[in-house]
């Protein structure tokens, strides 16, 4: 029974059980009050009562020790009698008008007797008579007058205080169940629809757009359900970005994996004809052998290349495991110089400036990797910009921040493909050769590897001025 009403109670509404509780609580407040004032009440008329019997026992008593009894009876229903009391006895004096039970009279007579006190109050109930309110006092040596006032009034009232107590209480409570739940279902009803919000969300088809269209509305809920609509709606915002980055992670690995099998099926079907022209070569014109077999180690050079571009950015996009970089205390200074030199060796035509300063930059760093790094960059310059095309690095020292900017004076990058220069397998010019632009791998290389030293690479560019600029911490954070 306690389990069925359980299970009944919790899938009511929450406005529904608030209102119920909200009843039972006042119940309980009702009944404490109800309590508090019927004693106050009855204690209030038993006062009055008493001081009314103090008042009538004093003309009583002079009435008495005139003639022995007391002959007036003050009210309808009151009764008096005066005991002479010897010892533990009382004996009734007649004529009394007294009940035809005067057991109780008489007991309280001696107990006031016993007790050797002056006057004494007690109730009790008389036999046939019902319930009353009994006053001894003494009026002479040894003679008690007892008086005795019926409580029949006082329980009349005390029954019709109950009554419009448990009326008014009970219309109170009513009133009080049926508007609360009103106020109750209009307070929540933010919640509500926060809860429509949330439905919307789980009918939302996620295929076609990741963003999501539902937000929980303003209203007039009090700070609390704004709290709640404002972490809601937060909460919205970050599902929201969460899920476009998804959709956007998933977009760039079904590129990737798309540009990842285009590049490497160029270099495999290569490999593949040179190999089908080495072995014609091999059994017809030995003469041509030597020259198949360098294009065929080529092709598989460039394949080998690509595949370790590839390797490495794995390495380094995989969160769960260190970045593949062995750190050592390195000169930045001495590092872009030799890189200089490499470029100057390979790009003859490229006139290319060094300011690196007159003293050394030292930091942590993987040398070969950032070499790697510096490398990119510049035959990034190289490949993107016509002959004779100025190329300028600088190294310099900002802000517990080495800083490594190389510029190059050429058309420039367009502004749509700025922000995709770092993506893998980018290339802005779509036309060029493969043997002469790349594989779209470096400038992503670059990014990875210097982002596993701690630092930032960004690019600028307009028209005869474009500038890669790496910034990396002096000292590594821990």
């Amino acid at each position: 029974m306690i389990g069925r009403f359980r299970g009944t109670y919790r899938r009511l509404r929450l406005g529904t059980r608030l209102a119920l509780g909200m009843g039972v609580l006042s119940l309980v407040v009702f009944g404490v009050v109800g309590t508090a004032l019927s004693t106050y009440m009855r204690d209030y008329l038993e006062r009055q009562l008493n001081d009314q019997m103090k008042l009538v026992q004093t003309t009583q008593a002079k009435d008495a020790q005139a003639h022995g009894t007391v002959e007036r009876q003050p009210y309808y229903g009151w009764y008096t009698a005066v005991y002479d009391v010897s010892g533990d006895s009382a004996v009734l004096r007649k004529p009394s008008d007294v009940p035809k039970d005067t057991v109780q009279l008489t007991s309280f007579a001696e107990s006031l007797a016993r007790a050797g006190a002056t006057e004494m109050s007690h109730t009790t109930r008389i036999e046939d008579e019902g319930a009353y309110r009994l006053r001894a006092c003494k009026i002479g040596q040894d003679v008690v007058l007892v008086t005795a006032a019926p409580l029949e009034d006082i329980e009349d009232t005390m029954d019709q205080l109950v009554t419009v107590q448990v009326v008014a209480f009970a219309l109170a409570l009513l009133g009080l169940v049926v508007f609360g739940r009103a106020v109750l279902r209009r307070g929540l009803q933010p919640l509500s629809d926060m809860a429509h919000t949330a439905r919307g969300i789980t009918s939302h088809d996620f295929t076609d757009s990741a963003r999501l269209p539902v937000r929980a509305d303003r209203g007039n809920g009090g700070p609390e359900v704004e709290e709640l609509r404002t972490a809601f709606n937060t909460m919205l915002e970050h599902i929201d970005d969460s899920l476009a980055v998804r959709t956007e992670a998933e977009q760039r690995l079904r590129r990737f994996v798309a540009d990842a099998s285009h590049e490497l099926r160029t270099p495999l079907m290569s490999v593949r004809g040179y190999a089908d022209l080495f072995q014609y070569a091999a059994a017809n014109e030995p003469g041509e052998r030597d020259r198949h077999l360098a294009r065929l180690r080529a092709e598989a050079a460039r394949m080998g290349v690509l595949l370790d571009d590839l390797l490495l950015l794995a390495r380094l996009d995989a969160a769960e495991v260190e970045a593949p970089l062995r750190l050592e205390d390195a000169d930045l200074t001495e590092l872009v110089r030799q890189a200089a030199d490499a470029f100057r060796a390979t790009h003859a035509d490229r006139p290319l400036t060094v300011a690196a300063g007159s003293g050394p930059v030292r930091l942590p760093l993987d040398v070969l990797r950032f070499r790697q790094v510096l490398d990119n960059l510049l035959t990034n310059a190289a490949v993107h910009t016509p002959a004779g095309t100025e190329v300028r690095v600088e190294v310099s020292v900002a802000a517990d921040a080495a800083v490594v900017r190389v510029t190059d004076s050429g058309p420039g990058i367009p502004a749509a493909d700025q922000e995709r220069v770092f993506d893998r397998f980018f290339r802005i010019d779509k036309a060029r050769s493969r043997d002469r632009g790349g594989s779209g791998l470096g400038l992503a290389v670059a990014r990875s590897l210097v982002r596993a030293h701690g630092g930032t690479i960004e690019v600028r560019s307009a028209p005869g001025a474009t500038t890669f600029t790496i910034a990396i911490p002096l000292r590594r954070k821990t």
